[in-house]
């Protein structure tokens, strides 16, 4: 199986335009797009068609926290410099299959207001193209169509509109807008991304284990730092598991300000949520998405009880800002 990595913490490496002599292997050409299923927004686009044009490729999927957390800077250079010769291409690479599903992705498009051309890499044809690794990664490519930068996960949003800035032959801005004041204290943080499918279970401590199969499930008297458990009768698979029969729970033992959940429902399903056993608003859950569990500003360890009342909730992962 193909292993995909995500970025949470600010991982980067930017090699600007602005750069007197930048490293050989910054100067590469521009892969061309492979295997796009579908366009968003946009007619079929190549890289040789986009020559004489500044491009900035922005791989990314919808129920990435650290990519949703991108968006607003993306969209942001799309408004301001489009009119200017940048054109900005939105690559989804999806990890799960439900983000593979056309009606999802432009749902997502239209929920975070994305202008700029999406292209479905439903198969990860041009993410292996461009050999890509993670998610978010940023590639700008000049009008030569050269990649004369990247950058992979979150932050420099600064150095990256400048080298935008520089291509297009505007000066550099002293002050960058960063519109970061919502930015995760990423050194505080104190979990990471957590798997609920056997493929990637190693933060399940329930004692029946995570083996692919229906069984019930208990959690361990004590829950350690870091880890889950599932409570009730669930189904596992490689990438979910599934709640059975009504009334389930899942227990987290996490250090983070907040808590979301890949997961998604067969009818809307009102989840109860309680943080120390202290009760936190409702959370309904059907689409195939990201929902935001717990939200908060303090960094501090946190017991989190999800109460499930109805069969077939899935839950797919765990991410923390």
């Amino acid at each position: 199986m193909r292993r995909l990595f995500t970025v949470l913490l600010t991982a980067a490496t930017l090699l600007t335009a602005a750069m007197a002599s930048p490293p050989a292997h910054a100067v590469q050409q521009a892969p061309e797009f492979a295997g796009i299923s579908n366009w968003i927004n946009s007619k079929p686009l190549t890289m040789q068609s986009l020559r004489g044009k500044v491009v900035l490729i922005d791989f990314w999927t919808y129920s990435c926290i650290n990519c949703l957390r991108t968006l607003p800077h993306v969209t942001r250079w799309y408004d301001t410099y489009k009119d200017k010769g940048l054109v900005v291409i939105g690559v989804h690479s999806p990890e799960f299959p439900f983000e593979q599903q056309t009606a999802n992705v432009k749902d997502a498009v239209a929920r975070f207001g994305i202008h700029y051309p999406v292209a479905q890499d439903n198969d990860l044809a041009t993410w292996d193209a461009w050999e890509n690794r993670f998610w978010p990664a940023e590639y700008l490519v000049d009008q030569r169509g050269n990649v004369i930068g990247h950058h992979y996960g979150e932050g420099n949003y600064a150095e990256m509109e400048n080298a935008i800035r520089v291509l297009l032959g505007l000066p550099r801005l002293e002050k960058a807008v960063e519109m970061d004041k919502d930015a995760p204290n990423f050194s505080a943080i104190g979990s990471q991304e957590m798997y609920f499918g056997s493929d990637r279970s190693e933060f399940n401590a329930s004692p029946e284990g995570s083996k692919n199969g229906i069984r019930d499930f208990t959690a361990p008297a004590r829950l350690d730092m870091n880890r889950f458990a599932l409570v009730g009768r669930w189904g596992v698979d490689r990438q979910n598991v599934n709640l059975m029969n009504a009334n389930g729970e899942i227990r987290l033992h996490f250090k983070a300000a907040k808590v979301h959940m890949v997961a998604s429902a067969m009818e809307p399903t009102t989840l109860e949520i309680l943080v120390d056993g202290k009760p936190q608003p409702p959370v309904t859950v059907q689409k195939s998405m990201l929902y935001t569990l717990y939200d908060s500003n303090d960094y501090k360890e946190h017991v989190l009880t999800i109460r499930i009342p109805k069969a077939n909730f899935h839950a797919f992962t765990f991410t923390f800002g």
